[in-house]
């Protein structure tokens, strides 16, 4: 359990807080799944990027995937190990950088595949191409984050592999999931099979993507290991998973601090942290973050509006109930902020960025890892 009542006495308000004993507690179950079914995983940067405890990572992951130019430089740079990278659609440009940067290189159509072989086929033998597949089965809550959605202009859908050419192909790549236990994906990995299980035999690896909630109670591991094996047994292939929550999950809280309490119908606390620049999840999924302390609205004595202070209407984090009363000075914790935070993050209304730290539970250290100023907000403008 991650010492909440410490942190909030020692951090700056606001603040992204990462507790490093539950980062290994995630990284040594991750390192489980590697030695039992031999898969190689991934940091999936799109949902964690915080460089500064890659260090701890390494030693544990096999490297990272990447969704850019720049996530993979990061990776390359801070991680030092395998960059796995992919997008929708990449510039010429863009494919000439990864190719100095990445081990895998995955495209989404088979027209970009043929479109930069002049480039990528001169790195034969130091970058493995491969291309993403829309197995077409939608395992998904939220359209917003379900990639086999209709009409998903992620993967390549089987129809689209008559008359094609895999000259040169290594590997495939299916990414079906977001936040979702072994089950989904076991029904969509036969399907996966079904569909494209034909080509396996030519390809060197296969991709399972991410949206693995590995780490997570309830998680069937031996299922997973045993997926994998199959795979890897049947088909003489190397397996990776690129989970980016399953590493962060219940590693992070986001400190904030109560500013004032208006009343128009209800108490409404606004706070220095907002939903539109800290936690843009809450407005896009949406969804409901928990607070430590807090409840549901009405089942305390004391039922406040959470919202932040930049002039967007909505930004509101949702309605909860205390114990005690909030008043301006309160600290709030709210949980499992480690994962698509940071990176989502924005100064909009220059409204201070928050701090970025780490707590170290065996020795009780808080340590400010980063603190952004005036100039961090000026430089992203011109």
């Amino acid at each position: 359990m991650i010492d909440i009542d410490k942190i909030l006495r020692l951090a700056p308000s606001p603040a992204y807080v990462v507790d490093l004993g539950r980062l290994r507690h995630n990284l040594a179950i991750l390192d489980d799944v590697q030695q039992r079914s031999g898969a190689k995983i991934l940091l999936a940067m799109k949902a964690f990027s915080m460089w500064s405890v890659f260090p701890l990572m390494s030693r544990t992951l096999h490297g990272v995937c990447a969704s850019s130019p720049w996530e993979a430089r990061l990776g390359r740079e801070e991680f030092g190990k395998e960059v796995h990278s992919f997008a929708a659609a990449f510039k010429e440009s863009d494919v000439v950088e990864l190719l100095g940067i990445s081990n895998h290189l995955v495209f989404n159509s088979f027209a970009q595949l043929e479109r930069f072989r002049p480039l990528w086929e001169k790195e034969q033998g130091r970058v493995s191409v491969g291309l993403r597949v829309n197995p077409e089965h939608s395992e998904g809550h939220t359209e917003m984050y379900d990639p086999c959605a209709p009409n998903s202009r992620l993967g390549i859908p089987r129809r689209e592999f008559v008359g094609q050419t895999l000259s040169g192909v290594e590997g495939l790549h299916f990414h079906t999931l977001c936040e979702q236990l072994f089950e989904p994906l076991e029904r969509t990995a036969k399907v996966f099979e079904e569909k494209f299980g034909e080509f396996l035999p030519q390809m060197r690896w296969l991709n399972f993507g991410g949206g693995h909630h590995i780490t997570s109670e309830g998680y069937d591991i031996d299922g997973l290991i045993e997926l994998v094996k199959y795979f890897k047994e049947k088909y003489d292939l190397e397996i990776y998973l690129e989970p980016g929550e399953a590493i962060a999950i219940g590693t992070g809280i986001l400190v904030g601090e109560v500013l004032d309490v208006v009343n128009n119908g209800m108490d409404i606390a606004i706070l220095d942290v907002s939903a539109t620049c800290h936690m843009p999840d809450i407005l896009e999924m949406p969804y409901r973050p928990a607070i430590t302390n807090g409840f549901d609205a009405g089942e305390k004595n004391f039922t406040y509006r959470l919202g932040g202070s930049s002039c967007l209407a909505g930004d509101i984090i949702g309605d909860w109930s205390f114990e005690k009363p909030l008043l301006p000075g309160s600290r709030v914790a709210f949980e499992d902020m480690a994962h698509y935070t940071m990176v989502k993050s924005s100064t909009f209304n220059g409204i201070l960025h928050p701090h970025i730290c780490t707590f170290e539970p065996e020795t009780g250290e808080l340590k400010v890892v980063r603190s952004f100023s005036y100039e961090d907000f000026k430089s992203k403008l011109s």
